[in-house]
């Protein structure tokens, strides 16, 4: 970085992984181990009690081992945001980092796991093997196409969920920003046009849940490196060509004449002001590129001042953060021991996330981001990032959806009880342990 403020944020995140300890999470023992009590229970001959019951009921082990709140991070490392191909050793500290996400947002632990394995066959077989250490996965910075096929192979072959947040998180936080930005452009899901810049892992998944939320498939356009994704085109993979539709629209500008809505999850500074100028009045602009979006927010707004813009930046309005997702989707599935993460459970975290945007900001929001107000409208479209009241509205969303469609092994005994022991727990001061919500189907020897 050549700038004064990039140099010393590099040292700063240099001082701030290594020191006191080098790198972002350690492990903590739960139970008390100070007595020879402690350590009889603890190992040998104690710890013979749960494994005989484990080896009789396979569900015991969510109660006797951490396993039912515990989730693996695990990536290779060929796409790393903002960094690219950099190998699993290098992607480590963004995956301690997600570690630390989940801990601090959903109470959820987690472990790390750098996969040196870029064939995908080579990857699942690893990841499948340690199905019995989680409660469930979370795969990580894999570059596509090989991430479709190793999260379906996994989905597929594995019984706890298996979640691929670059996928899956983008496009939760994408569709409640699209959502409310929708009904404040005095829009319509059924009729806006919709152009995708980028149709990678993210561009695609958003393109899905778009579809799912009420855009018509035939109002979608996507466009990736070689232009817009189209029926006369050859060389389309089988992520790409059910987005394929028959239009002479060749280009990004071209795709975008007329348009209400850019996502943008590509690369910095594609869209330009007399493209944003060509699109349909009160034009919304997601601009998610990370670390520099396809147009600066301020640019965007020059170009357009009745633009409705988003951007990955957390110094400007409306922060596209994955965080805003994949803690508390986690957090509902576990709780109810989902055996996936199906699109209907990702629908209901979008909607929460997007009603929660139109509730008023409590006075702690606002001190934590120096701001004397806040409301919804064009500048307040999704959460912020550190609003804590997220997960208690999107975790018992995401369990209620599980329940509905029939994935939930454990489902909640008291519904209407669960928001409020999700904030308590998340906030610290709650019960680690929800059998005040739910039942058990094991019973204590």
């Amino acid at each position: 970085m050549s700038s004064r403020h990039g140099i010393n944020m590099t040292l700063k995140a240099l001082r701030y992984h290594a020191s006191p300890h080098p790198g972002k999470i350690q492990v903590h023992p739960s139970k008390p181990s100070s007595t020879a009590e402690d350590l009889a229970l603890a190992y040998t001959p104690g710890v013979a009690a749960p494994c005989l019951a484990i080896r009789e009921c396979s569900d015991a082990s969510f109660q006797y081992t951490s396993r039912g709140n515990l989730v693996g991070v695990i990536s290779n490392g060929t796409a790393v945001l903002g960094l690219g191909d950099i190998g699993p050793l290098a992607a480590k500290p963004v995956m301690e980092g997600k570690a630390v996400l989940l801990k601090t947002f959903a109470d959820i632990d987690a472990f790390d796991l750098e996969v040196a394995a870029t064939r995908p066959e080579d990857f699942v077989r690893v990841v499948a093997a340690l199905e019995p250490t989680f409660g469930a996965i979370n795969l990580e910075d894999i570059a596509a196409p090989q991430c479709f096929e190793i999260e379906a192979a996994l989905q597929s072959m594995l019984r706890i969920p298996v979640f691929h947040d670059d996928q899956h998180g983008t496009a939760i936080v994408v569709g409640a920003g699209i959502l409310n930005a929708v009904g404040i452009a005095r829009k319509s899901l059924a009729t806006v046009r919709v152009v995708i810049c980028g149709a990678g892992a993210a561009g695609i998944a958003c393109a899905k849940l778009l579809i799912r939320l009420g855009v018509p498939t035939n109002h979608l356009l996507l466009v990736d490196s070689s232009g817009v994704v189209h029926a006369d085109r050859d060389d389309l993979g089988p992520h790409k060509t059910p987005f394929a539709l028959r239009t002479p629209r060749r280009t990004l500008a071209d795709a975008l004449a007329g348009a209400d809505v850019f996502i943008g999850v590509s690369k910095a500074s594609l869209l330009t002001g007399p493209m944003l100028r060509s699109m349909a009045a009160r034009p919304i602009v997601f601009a998610l590129a990370n670390p520099d979006p396809e147009i600066r927010y301020a640019a965007a707004l020059r170009a357009r001042s009745d633009a409705i813009v988003a951007t990955g930046g957390s110094d400007e309005p409306n922060q596209v953060n994955n965080v805003l997702a994949f803690p508390s989707v986690f957090r509902g599935a576990l709780d109810v021991r989902a055996t996936t993460i199906n699109e209907e459970m990702k629908v209901a975290a979008c909607r929460a996330l997007a009603a929660l945007a139109r509730e008023p900001v409590p006075d702690a929001v606002l001190e934590l981001y120096g701001l004397p107000d806040l409301r919804y409208g064009r500048d307040y479209l999704i959460p912020k990032p550190l609003d804590r009241r997220v997960v208690s509205l999107v975790a018992p969303a995401v369990a209620s959806a599980a329940m509905a469609t029939g994935v939930a092994r454990l489902p909640l005994q008291d519904e209407r009880a669960y928001p409020e022991w999700v904030r308590r727990r998340c906030a610290g001061n709650g019960s680690t342990y929800p059998e005040m919500v739910r039942g058990s189907s094991v019973r204590t020897a």
